[in-house]
């Protein structure tokens, strides 16, 4: 516990100083009632354990009264370190790794961090490095297992690496932070299953990456486990058009119509959406149509679409919380991020064939 000063149960002395004077950690220190060690402990976050709380909080509370600011500059220079993290995600082509990035940034900006955001080129493929040394721009990266051609480019590998939806058994970080998507395709195949449909089509992500393998993983067991079930499976790069295209043509293919579509992605189902029209078939009266992400899409289309609610911003907050204690000789909290699936209108019984 580092020492506090004498002062500490008097009120908290006023710091008399210029106005012009940007205020010090001294002056903190005194403000406080502390010693100077107690600010730098407090005030780079590594208190615990060795400040109580209530010291802690009369800190921080002299900090914002006085309007202390640290020289991250300096401290940088003195601790060889940036506090900068770099975020790497495909694309911005929807809102969800947006939602990431506004997790991450809070969660770091309370420990003094920034994040640079980058996303890959084309969603995934190849990538320039932005940094003349990214080892020595940066502390740590988050990234996305989607975009793992960047990550490369970067040279991220060479950093203390957390992976986003990554296979835990071999994945190239540290750590691994990953929502229960297996959850999420089991509670879709029990919905439309309890409905009574018995032949699905899976409308897959055309990406090749291990979160989507997972899926379709999940969704084969699951359907492997009931009796008289049939399950067809088409892909698609994640665009409107695509999928549309490709659930046309897997509709109108030889053989008996599937009762339900399953698709890996909701803007994929927004293109199952406008093939069925095409087609001439009504959701959920002749096909059922589910999705999974739970962006803003889903009650945009009508009817509006059963998917699986994935948290973005609790992700990217976990995909920071797990870095720092990287940085920090830590251990990461274990344990996948829960999912939940939000019925619409979009699923209904199964319609006999």
């Amino acid at each position: 516990m580092c020492a506090v000063h004498p002062s500490t149960r008097r009120s908290r002395p006023t710091v008399a100083r210029s106005s012009s004077t940007r205020p010090t950690s001294r002056d903190v220190a005194t403000a406080a009632g502390v010693s100077q060690a107690a600010v730098s402990l407090v005030l780079g976050d590594k208190w615990r354990g060795r400040v109580s709380e209530p010291t802690a909080e009369r800190v921080r509370e002299a900090a914002r009264t006085l309007g202390y600011r640290p020289n991250l500059a300096a401290r940088n220079l003195r601790l060889g370190s940036t506090r900068t993290v770099l975020l790497v995600v495909p694309a911005l082509t929807t809102e969800f790794f947006a939602g990431v990035y506004t997790g991450a940034a809070r969660v770091a900006a309370r420990h003094g961090f920034g994040v640079v955001l980058y996303p890959s080129p084309e969603g995934v493929g190849p990538a320039r490095d932005p940094f003349a040394s990214a080892e020595a721009a940066l502390d740590g990266v988050i990234a996305s297992s989607m975009a793992a051609d960047a990550l490369t480019a970067i040279r991220g590998d060479q950093l203390p690496l957390v992976m986003l939806d990554s296979d835990p058994h071999g994945s190239l970080g540290a750590a691994t932070v990953n929502l229960d998507i297996a959850d999420g395709v089991r509670q879709v195949a029990d919905h439309l299953l309890g409905l009574g449909h018995r032949h699905l089509l899976h409308l897959a992500a055309d990406i090749p990456s291990w979160t989507f393998r997972a899926r379709a993983q999940e969704l084969a067991d699951r359907l492997a486990a009931t009796p008289g079930t049939r399950l067809r499976t088409t892909t698609a790069p994640i665009t409107i058009e695509d999928a549309r295209a490709a659930t046309e043509a897997a509709l109108t293919a030889p053989g008996p119509r599937p009762t339900a579509v399953v698709c890996d992605d909701d803007k994929l189902a927004a293109g199952a959406y406008k093939a069925l029209r095409r087609l001439g078939l009504r959701v959920p009266d002749d096909i059922s149509v589910t999705g999974l992400d739970d962006l803003a899409l889903a009650t945009a289309i009508d009817p509006e679409l059963t998917t699986v609610r994935l948290d973005a911003e609790l992700f990217g907050e976990r995909g920071m919380e797990a870095l720092l204690a990287v940085l920090d000789g830590r251990a990461p909290a274990s344990g996948d991020i829960p999912v939940q699936l939000v019925v619409r209108g979009s699923t209904g019984p199964a319609r006999a064939v």
